[in-house]
């Protein structure tokens, strides 16, 4: 009897964090209220820990935020934000402020897309885009190029 309760709680969190089905007996309407009202929740939560990743996106970011975490289970705000950042580079839809912040976080944190984000201890150097963040000693230097070749 427990491991079925238990079985059955896993899939409703499934149902409502992860996209799976909804378990049998459960109003499809109100699952998908709960399911709308968690991923805004998460979708602030993420823009607490990546500011100018959801200032970036503008209009764009509540539709692109749920759009990718739809069907995936948080792994806390920063780390879903890591991913949907590395997510929009891949695809070339990374606004340049966050660029910026991704660059920044990539050269003063260890982040494999597994493990939680650790320091970085040695020097880093990072690219992308055309920001360049350069930690040294724990300190961060950023250096853009604009489109006419002038840094800043």
């Amino acid at each position: 009897m427990r491991g079925d309760l238990a079985a059955r709680q896993a899939a409703l969190v499934a149902a409502l964090v992860a996209g799976a089905e909804p378990p049998p007996g459960f109003d499809t309407h109100r699952l998908g209220a709960a399911r709308v009202a968690l991923l805004r929740k998460r979708a602030g939560e993420v823009a607490r820990h990546w500011p100018l990743l959801a200032a970036g996106l503008g209009d764009a970011w509540p539709g692109t935020f749920a759009g990718w975490a739809a069907t995936r289970p948080t792994r806390g705000g920063l780390r879903d934000g890591w991913d949907l950042a590395r997510a929009l580079r891949a695809e070339g839809g990374l606004p340049r402020l966050a660029a910026r912040e991704l660059a920044v976080r990539e050269a003063t944190r260890r982040y494999d897309g597994e493990q939680p984000p650790r320091p970085r201890r040695l020097p880093a150097v990072v690219r992308i885009g055309d920001t360049v963040a350069i930690q040294l000693a724990g300190r961060v230097r950023l250096s853009s190029r604009a489109a006419d070749g002038d840094s800043t």
